[in-house]
Parts: structure tokens; C-alpha cells; sequence
């Protein structure tokens, strides 16, 4: 079994960097129903420890809680951390649902850069950090 695996966004890519021990799954500005669609066959994603960045590039029209709850059904690990996007408060509530329901951690972006979506270069340390139980 994977000791990390990285899965999502932008903001999972960026995580990579930060924790480069990590395999990853991540394409910018991808949203979830494209990440499921491209990436479920390679399911189930095992780790101990599991990081998903999923949301952020969701729009009006994509079932982000049908796609979400997807990606965590075929998600085995010890320990999963969700990043909470910075942005969409309705993603954000949604997130923190989906997390809940699996007693899964959810992190807030507590650095963000400029465009108010991505975390700084600390950030990213932050995130990888607190995803690392250290």
C-alpha cells in the first residue's frame, strides 16, 4: 500500500510539491465530475494517508456531492484529508459534509495568494504540514 497518495486540483498539485514523497492524481483547473471521469480507472485509491483537492473548479450544472461522494467510496486509507477551497461557500459546505459523514479531516487554506483560490508557497507548507499529522 501507497504511504500517500494526492488527488484533485491544482491545489493537490501544489500539495505535491510541498510533500513530494506523495504520489499524485492531480490536472489544474479540473473540476470534479471530469477528475472522477478521468481518473476511476485508477480506483480504488489506496494510502495510508489520502489528500483530495476537489471543488474548487466545480460549476453550476456538475453534481458536486454525487461526484465527491464518489471519489470517497473508492478511497481506502487510514487517514483522509480533504482541502477545503478557499472559494464557493455552497462547495465548501458540501466538502465538509462529505468529510463528516467518513470522519474524515478537513483543511482550511489558512495563506492564500493573491488570486484568493491557491495557498502561498506557505501555504502549500501549511496544508502538507497538518496532512501529515506533524
Amino acid at each position: 500500500m501507497l504511504e500517500c497518495l494526492i488527488m484533485g486540483d491544482s491545489i493537490a498539485y501544489g500539495t505535491h510539491q510541498a510533500r513530494p514523497e506523495c504520489v499524485w492524481y492531480a490536472k489544474s483547473g479540473i473540476n470534479s465530475r471530469d477528475w472522477v471521469n478521468h481518473n476511476i480507472d485508477k480506483s480504488p485509491y489506496q494510502a495510508h494517508t489520502v489528500i483530495i483537492s476537489l471543488g474548487s473548479n466545480d460549476y453550476a450544472g456538475i453534481k458536486t456531492e454525487e461526484e465527491l461522494q464518489t471519489v470517497r467510496q473508492l478511497t481506502r486509507a487510514d487517514r483522509v484529508y480533504w482541502i477545503l477551497p478557499a472559494i464557493k461557500p455552497n462547495i465548501q459546505e458540501i466538502v465538509r459534509r462529505v468529510a463528516a459523514q467518513y470522519g474524515d479531516v478537513v483543511l482550511p487554506i489558512k495563506d492564500l495568494s493573491r488570486d484568493g483560490v491557491h495557498p502561498t508557497g506557505t501555504g502549500y507548507r501549511q496544508l502538507a504540514k497538518e496532512a501529515h499529522g506533524s
